[in-house]
């Protein structure tokens, strides 16, 4: 299948941005239905969302540049330069919770609440902009004889891609299932940063195209941080949940 999905004004739009696109709205709406349960202004979200995919985006974009900078020290040209690849969904992370922290305290929202709303949906995003490194033949394992293995250049590779879309759709549904019992505020939060952690964390150890401190799989190291940070954050806010 061809990467491009059709062109406009000379412009080739890519199925990978159309699906990112398709996940953000799709992530959007579940977390404007979310604040209806939770009671939370719907203009809230729609703000948010206006001052988080930028910067999401934005940090996607400088994750990967900072651990990549051994070629754009040498092409400063290309650091802007979306169109020709290069994001990184814990960056993207990272950015967009930085920027709803800010926001919700400009705003005197409380975070993990606003939180727990707007998070539910990311995983299911995740799931479906996975999709799109398959179409453009990125972010696969090493070669395998499996059956459910893929085709990449005349070599039959593990399609991470689609491990990891499977794990981050199993999270949705679990967040899904759970948000009706949880027990404090920030608890959805805290379940999506240890459960996709885990996934990515073995995911990425079948990956050929990590971004790389040393020797180091960057992926699996900031999967390991937020796993410890979530079960610290657990710790701490089911504790001031109690009291």
């Amino acid at each position: 299948m061809d990467r491009v999905a059709f062109t406009l004004f000379g412009i080739d739009i890519m199925w990978y941005g159309i699906l990112m696109a398709t996940g953000m709205v799709i992530a959007v709406y579940i977390a404007l239905r979310e604040s209806k349960r939770l009671g939370i202004q719907e203009d809230d979200i729609l703000n948010l969302a206006i001052v988080t995919i930028p910067c999401g985006i934005i940090g996607a974009r400088a994750y990967y540049v900072i651990f990549n900078w051994s070629y754009y020290a040498g092409n400063i040209s290309e650091i802007l330069n979306f169109r020709g690849g290069g994001l990184a969904i814990h960056g993207g992370l990272i950015g967009g919770i930085l920027a709803g922290f800010i926001y919700a305290k400009v705003k005197k929202l409380n975070f993990f609440k606003l939180a727990d709303c707007v998070i539910i949906g990311i995983p299911l995003a995740q799931a479906i902009g996975r999709w799109g490194n398959y179409l453009n033949k990125e972010a696969h394992g090493g070669p395998t004889d499996l059956p459910w293995g893929i085709m990449v250049d005349g070599v039959k590779v593990h399609p991470t891609f689609l491990y990891e879309s499977i794990w981050n759709l199993g999270v949705f549904i679990f967040l899904m299932i759970f948000r009706k019992k949880q027990k404090y505020e920030g608890q959805i939060l805290v379940n999506y940063m240890v459960l996709y952690s885990v996934g990515r964390f073995f995911v990425e150890g079948l990956r050929t195209d990590s971004l790389m401190l040393g020797p180091l799989r960057m992926a699996q190291v900031i999967s390991l941080v937020l796993i410890i940070v979530g079960l610290v954050l657990n710790y701490v806010l089911s504790k001031r949940g109690k009291r």
